[in-house]
C-alpha cells in the first residue's frame, strides 16, 4: 500500500485506499499492446490527471554499486532509476514492482499509442504520476526518455552487427 508521506495530492492516496477496501486491484501486470514490448502495466480503475500511479520500487544503492553490478554495461542494466549517485532503485530482481512494467510508446516500435504518465521523485523515492487522464483498462505508458532508447538502440545494432559478422564467417569458411 502506497503511504501517504510525501504525496501532496492526499486524493490519490483517498483514491488508493478506496480501491484496497474494494479488494480491487488498481493496477494489474499483462501482455502490453505495444507490439514486441512483453509484458505491460494497466490500470483497472480511472486515474486523474496529476495522479501518483505507482512508486517504482527495487534495491536502493549507489550509482557506482549498479554500476559495479552491471560491469559498467549500462544496457545490461534496463531497469534502474536513477535519481542522485547516492539514491538509485534497480528493479531488476524485483520482479513484484509493478513500476517495471509501466512500457514507453515513443519507443522503437511503431504505435498509435501515446504516454500517459511520467517519472517523478517525491521526497527522494520515484514514482509514476498520471500526466492526463486515464481511462479504466488503459495500458500505464511513461516516457523512458531519448537517452535509455539511444542506448539501446545502440545495444541492438551492435547485436545485429554480431549477427552479421558470424554469418559472413560462417559463408568464407564453406567457401574453402
Amino acid at each position: 500500500m502506497l503511504c501517504c508521506d510525501g504525496i501532496t495530492n492526499y486524493t490519490t492516496f483517498a483514491h488508493l485506499i478506496v480501491n484496497h477496501l474494494d479488494h480491487k486491484p488498481m493496477l494489474v501486470v499483462k501482455k502490453s499492446r505495444i507490439k514486441g514490448a512483453g509484458m505491460g502495466l494497466f490500470t483497472t480503475s480511472p486515474i486523474r490527471k496529476g495522479d501518483v500511479i505507482v512508486e517504482y520500487k527495487g534495491e536502493r544503492m549507489t550509482w557506482a554499486k549498479a554500476m559495479k553490478r552491471y560491469d559498467n554495461d549500462i544496457t545490461a542494466a534496463r531497469y534502474l532509476f536513477h535519481i542522485t549517485d547516492q539514491n538509485t532503485v534497480d528493479a531488476q530482481l524485483t520482479l513484484d514492482a509493478l513500476a517495471r512494467y509501466a512500457n514507453d510508446a515513443n519507443g522503437p516500435g511503431k504505435t498509435r499509442l501515446k504516454n500517459n504518465a511520467e517519472y517523478g521523485v517525491i521526497k527522494g523515492r520515484p514514482y509514476i504520476l498520471a500526466s492526463e487522464k486515464i481511462g479504466a483498462g488503459a495500458e500505464i505508458l511513461v516516457d523512458y526518455s531519448g537517452d535509455y532508447w539511444e542506448v539501446m538502440l545502440a545495444e541492438e545494432k551492435e547485436k545485429e552487427d554480431k549477427k552479421k559478422g558470424n554469418k559472413t564467417k560462417a559463408k568464407n569458411k564453406k567457401k574453402k
